[in-house]
């Protein structure tokens, strides 16, 4: 079987889950490809030393520029902060890679173009780290929409509330910075954008609320001074939908007591699903016109006759978790770029121009809230 060499720029937590998803796809789904764990960059040459020994690496670099130039490496995944997506990922472009990487896609709408404009016209395989949505329960939900199950789609309620920022002597990160695309919008409420686009559509108006509730943060754990915060630590936006369904957004860092509540009700003429990340092997389902009396949720529990489940557990009720969800989402990259190999045409999803459209969206969102009126998504 071909190879497929992966060079990984990064290797935190996101890092990590890709290194480990890239090592795991192999053994449970049928591929074209075979993925190798090449070449890893991160901050210097020592940082990158220890992290490829760990995660099975054959060769490291202190220089993600090396990286990205090295003519052994067919994929570039990368997970860095924010900042460094769009100068990574054009300059893979550039040399001929494709290329995996995390949400946001980039800091600024603009950068976000660009890169979609570069990949789209080199003809790279792009795929952006939306991995909640590779859940056989959102399969599933996505399926009784497009069924009719639950009637015409109406609403949709969504949130993304975490609490690992709900202490205010949380030390100011990079998070915290703006041209960083800072703050729960970009970094939690991407998600939740994303969710509502693939369950409902296309998002074309919004009217947008941001709050700074912690105004300044210690420079560092534990110190005295502060730095000042302008980014959001929670979000609200109304939102219309191309179908002409309405809904509301919520992003929250400072949550307390939600450790990962991406979370939604849509809402049908016949009927209603609910899901929550916090038990996401299980999906709510609400149709009408059941007997009198015996009216409301059903839960779905998970199981192999559901989309990709069954490549990790041949039996209901066991569960799958967050990394297998990240190995689902390689998977979707690796058919792709089998496929365009083979000559055909393929794309992996989300790609980066799905990405883009998250990224325009809220984008519309901090122009509304800038301005306290609605924005038309198309205008932005």
């Amino acid at each position: 079987m071909d190879t497929l060499t992966i060079g990984l720029v990064g290797s935190g937590f996101m890092g990590r889950a890709h290194a480990q998803a890239f090592r795991a796809v192999g053994g449970l789904f049928d591929l074209p490809l075979t993925p190798v764990l090449d070449l890893l960059s991160d901050r210097d040459a020592a940082t990158a030393a220890q992290a490829a020994a760990a995660l099975g690496f054959r060769r490291h670099t202190g220089d993600w520029r090396a990286l990205v130039a090295d003519p052994a490496v067919d994929v570039v995944a990368i997970a860095t902060p924010n900042r460094l997506h769009a100068p990574i990922a054009l300059a893979a472009i550039a040399a001929g890679k494709h290329v995996y990487c995390e949400k946001p896609l980039a800091t600024t709408l603009a950068d976000a173009r660009a890169m979609m404009a570069a990949a789209e016209a080199r003809g790279v395989v792009t795929l952006v780290g939306f991995n909640y949505l590779k859940n056989p329960m959102i399969a599933l939900a996505r399926e009784i929409v497009e069924s009719g199950d639950i009637g015409t789609v109406t609403g949709f309620r969504g949130i993304h509330a975490e609490d690992f920022m709900a202490d205010p002597a949380h030390p100011f990160t990079w998070r915290c910075e703006p041209d960083n695309a800072g703050g729960a919008l970009a970094d939690i409420g991407s998600h939740i954008l994303a969710m509502a686009r693939h369950l409902v559509g296309d998002i074309t108006a919004v009217a947008g609320r941001l709050h700074t509730v912690h105004p300044g943060r210690p420079v560092m754990a534990g110190a005295a001074g502060t730095r000042p915060v302008t980014v959001d630590d929670q979000a609200h936006a109304l939102v219309e939908f191309a179908n002409g369904a309405t809904g509301t957004i919520t992003a929250s860092w400072i949550a307390q007591g939600r450790k990962m509540q991406l979370a939604f009700e849509l809402v049908g003429t016949k009927g209603s699903i609910a899901f929550t990340q916090e038990r996401f092997n299980e999906l709510r389902l609400y149709q009408s016109g059941g007997p009198a009396g015996r009216d409301g949720f059903r839960t779905i529990v998970a199981g192999p006759e559901h989309r990709d489940y069954g490549a990790f557990c041949p039996a209901p009720g066991h569960q799958i978790g967050f990394n297998d969800l990240k190995t689902i989402e390689v998977k979707a990259l690796v058919e792709a770029i089998g496929a365009v190999r083979a000559g055909r045409k393929a794309a992996a999803y989300p790609d980066f121009r799905d990405a883009c459209e998250i990224e325009r969206v809220a984008e519309a969102i901090r122009v509304s809230a800038r301005e306290r009126r609605w924005i038309e998504v198309a205008t932005v």
